[in-house]
C-alpha cells in the first residue's frame, strides 16, 4: 500500500499524462500520406501527425503537423486530424516543406 502511494504522489504509473499513442494507419488523400498520432494527455487527445509526401527515391518529404485541438475519443481524434490535413494540403500544398524563413540565417 505505501508503494502505491508513493508511485501515486511521484508520477509513477500514471497513464497517459502526455503519451503519444499508437500511429493509426496513413491515410492517402492528393499524394500525401496523413498518420493521425494524438498524443493522450489525462484522457483526452490532442490533435497531432505527420503529412509525408512519397518521393519514389525513398527521401520522403515530412511535415510535423500539431494543432491545439482536444477530444474525447481516439477515434475522433483520428477523424479531426484527418479531416484538419487535408484542409491544410489543399491550402498550403508543397509549400509545406519550405524551410520556415524565420529560422534561415539563425545558423
Amino acid at each position: 500500500m505505501l508503494k502505491k502511494l508513493l508511485s501515486g504522489l511521484l508520477g509513477g504509473g500514471r497513464e497517459g499524462a502526455s503519451a503519444p499513442s499508437q500511429t493509426a494507419e496513413p491515410v492517402e488523400y492528393k499524394g500525401y500520406l496523413i498518420t493521425s498520432q494524438p498524443d493522450n494527455q489525462s484522457g483526452q487527445y490532442r490533435v497531432s501527425g505527420t503529412i509525408r509526401r512519397p518521393q519514389g527515391d525513398g527521401d520522403d518529404l515530412e511535415h510535423r503537423f500539431e494543432r491545439s485541438d482536444m477530444v474525447p475519443s481516439r477515434e475522433a481524434c483520428d477523424a479531426l486530424m484527418v479531416s484538419k490535413a487535408q484542409r491544410y494540403i489543399d491550402e498550403v500544398g508543397d509549400d509545406m516543406f519550405a524551410p520556415d524563413p524565420r529560422h534561415e540565417g539563425n545558423g
